[in-house]
């Protein structure tokens, strides 16, 4: 493929990228914000629960409790703008990303056209990126977890998440060289079955973030907040299989011969006599 193509590919899917993360956002606000305002007021009534008693005994000569820290930014603008900035950036880049893959992955997962082969990109994408790592250690509304943790358990998790990618791949070049001794069909079979036991493996192996949620945080309002960010995921991978399956079939269709190979660079005339 060339790199004029590549990059087309690219533009395509950051384009497609900001196309889903439009769409994310709004499950997001509308499905997510209200789990993530839930979570914050359950941390706001347990601070003041624990102020209490300090507050109390203020009038016997204590020093009154020190005011809360303004906050740089409010809580509607990081429900509005901070959101929509975030999901959009981080659609733009997987889509980047993803784009990339396909690339490379065109023509080499079988005869698929364009649209389908983005479509086992995004789910390809959406399975090794998200909802393994999502298995192991689920997402969590802010405020909810032990402070002192944060930086192991975001640790942990990219680790998972390479962990999952580099395992995926690596079962799809085990399938494709037991494709010919075992045909596809088995071979793909003995390929996501090794996928699924060194997952396992990985699972067992890793620590659980024990520190991720405390005891006697609601379980439907976390439970609420999964589902959501499941939801938010799923609604980014679906949208950019289909907005990029369009634009990449667009671009590949005024670059590709009628037998539909892309166009050779133009050959020399004494090549062609």
């Amino acid at each position: 493929m060339y790199a004029s193509t590549v990059r087309g590919l690219l533009v395509r899917g950051m384009l497609a990228g900001l196309i889903a993360g439009l769409f994310a956002f709004a499950v997001a606000y509308v499905v997510g914000e209200p789990s993530v305002r839930g979570s914050i007021a359950v941390e706001e009534a347990a601070a003041a629960k624990e102020a209490a008693p300090v507050s109390g005994h203020a009038g016997h000569g204590d020093a009154a409790p020190a005011e809360e820290e303004e906050e740089l930014v409010s809580r509607p603008v990081q429900s509005t703008v901070g959101l929509a900035t975030g999901v959009l950036v981080y659609g733009v880049a997987l889509g980047g990303i993803a784009s990339l893959a396909f690339s490379f992955v065109l023509g080499r997962a079988g005869r698929f056209g364009p649209r389908a082969t983005a479509a086992l990109t995004a789910a390809g994408a959406f399975v090794l990126v998200y909802l393994v790592p999502f298995l192991k250690y689920p997402a969590t509304p802010p405020a909810v977890g032990n402070p002192d943790t944060i930086g192991q358990r975001t640790t942990l998790f990219f680790l998972m998440i390479l962990l999952s990618v580099l395992l995926g791949v690596g079962a799809i070049i085990l399938g494709r060289r037991l494709a010919p001794r075992l045909g596809n069909w088995n071979a793909t079979l003995t390929a996501g079955a090794g996928f699924v036991l060194a997952t396992g493996l990985a699972f067992l192996v890793l620590p659980d973030n024990t520190d991720a949620v405390k005891p006697d945080f609601p379980a439907a309002l976390l439970w609420e907040f999964r589902v959501a960010s499941i939801a938010v995921q799923l609604v980014l991978w679906t949208v950019f299989a289909v907005a990029f399956g369009v634009l990449a079939q667009r671009l590949l269709a005024h670059r590709t011969d009628p037998a539909g190979t892309e166009a050779a660079a133009p050959q020399p005339a004494s090549a062609l006599g």
